[in-house]
């Protein structure tokens, strides 16, 4: 059955984006909102807005109930739930399903199952993917045989959440004296963020790439890989910046890490969007399973830029069973994109959030080759309840070098003013010599020899 209105659970950015594909599949759309919210552009785009509670987001945004309500009162019929908030919430999943409503996601058990990052290694093993080697799981106050897991893990190592994501809740370990200060360290910001203090160890791997293959699973063990993408510019193991294709891999390596991550579809019986991510190491050609992220990410713009799919409205076909997938071979990158994200924040003092208001906020047109995602309006106010994310910015070229020759100019174009922003920093990473030759590791920031978003 046609799916006729869909309540995105989401705020922002990716709100925006998935009110676009619903406009081009001629679906009405439900947004939500916090106090905070009530003039934002999400709310503005969508056709039906409802009031869930005060700016925290626990108060709203998580607040499962209020936002269960707004799909009853809504009379919605299906749920997207955009990334970040509730997106990878098992429980919310279930609840949706529960009410009747159509869940445009993974499966409840497949988000619980790759939840845990442990059992999602079990899975990935399970499947035939190759696993980069680390312990069991260590509860908060249980330290026994913890200093022989890591000598068996090796260092240096990461002290890492089994309910973690999205790079929270990850510590690097480089020799044994460290050991136990990062493990209590990473169990209490866990226990703050998921409610889980259980942690692991895994192996890091030093000039390591972090590559990803995004993923389209119909259900039933079919589907197809929509390419890969290289996310390896990070601060505190999150993403700035993303290429798609990976640049500078093998294609032998390139085609098994992609049919490694159709392993695991097949093995899940995967349904909807999802990301397989790996470790590469460039030294062995070597990959490894990382994680698998069960929902739409920030990047996959960039894709979308060089496949000319949509993968929001695939999301949504596949949930109402309507998807008629092209054939794989079909599936080819039409040159290459570059996307950055620009934050309100200072990359001098480590990347800490700048909350303000948007006095000044002006982006170039956007054209075949340059695409801006956004759910801001000038005079808006970031504030400190919610990621401090302005913008995506992706340009595409005939090839990685005028991709970045592209997105540096559109760069250059965006005038931002009120707040600290990490633009000058995305500039100075465009023009760095060591970024155009070829991609970085995932130290890249780390090792930077320019001066991290302060101007000459």
């Amino acid at each position: 059955m046609a799916i006729r209105k869909i309540l995105i659970a989401n705020r922002g950015e990716i709100t925006c984006r998935v009110i676009r594909s619903c406009r081009d599949l001629g679906i009405s759309t439900v947004a939500v909102y916090s106090e905070a919210d009530a003039d934002a552009l999400h709310v503005a785009l969508a056709d039906e807005a409802h009031a869930i509670g005060p700016a925290p987001t626990a108060q709203s945004y998580l607040n499962q109930a209020a936002v269960l309500a707004a799909i009853k009162a809504s009379a919605a019929e299906a749920v997207h739930p955009g990334y970040g908030f509730l997106a990878e919430n098992p429980a919310f999943a279930r609840s949706v399903e529960a009410a009747g409503r159509t869940w445009i996601g993974a499966r409840p058990k497949t988000i619980e199952d790759m939840g845990d990052k442990q059992r999602a290694r079990d899975i990935a093993l399970a499947s035939g993917v190759p696993v980069l080697p680390g312990s069991p799981r260590f509860a908060p106050g249980d330290t026994a045989g913890l200093d022989r897991a890591a000598a068996r893990v090796g260092f240096p190592l990461l002290v890492k959440a089994a309910a973690g994501g999205g790079g929270i809740g990850m510590r690097r370990v480089d020799g044994p004296d460290d050991l136990a200060r990062q493990v209590e360290t990473t169990q209490a910001l866990a226990e703050r963020s998921f409610a889980d203090g259980t942690i692991y160890l895994e192996r890091f791997i030093d000039g390591a790439r972090h590559v990803e293959v995004q993923v389209l699973g119909l259900g039933d063990g079919g589907g197809l890989h929509v390419l890969d993408r290289d996310c390896s510019v990070q601060r505190r193991f999150q993403k700035v910046i993303e290429e798609a294709p990976a640049p500078e891999i093998p294609d032998a390596v390139r085609w098994a890490m992609r049919q490694a991550a159709m392993d695991l579809v097949r093995h899940e019986t995967y349904r909807g969007a999802g990301t397989v991510e790996f470790i590469y190491d460039p030294a062995t050609e070597a990959f490894y399973f990382l994680e698998m992220n069960t929902r739409i990410q920030v990047e996959h713009a960039a894709t979308e830029m060089i496949t000319d799919l949509d993968l929001v409205a695939a999301q949504i076909e596949i949930a109402q069973g309507t998807y008629a997938p092209p054939a794989q071979h079909a599936v080819t990158a039409r040159g290459h994109a570059i996307e950055c994200r620009v934050y309100a924040e200072r990359p001098e003092k480590n990347f800490l959030p700048a909350p303000g208001l948007l006095e000044t906020f002006r982006l170039p047109g956007p054209s075949a080759d340059l695409r801006i995602d956004h759910g801001l309006r000038e005079g808006d106010r970031i504030t400190p309840h919610y990621d401090p994310m302005i913008a995506k910015v992706i340009a595409r070229g005939t090839d990685r070098s005028q991709a970045i020759e592209r997105l540096a100019t559109a760069l250059a174009e965006i005038e931002i003013a009120g707040l600290s922003t990490n633009l000058t920093f995305l500039r100075q990473v465009m023009a760095d010599p060591a970024f155009r030759r070829a991609p970085p590791a995932t130290d890249y920031i780390a090792r930077a020899t320019y001066k991290q978003g302060k101007d000459a």
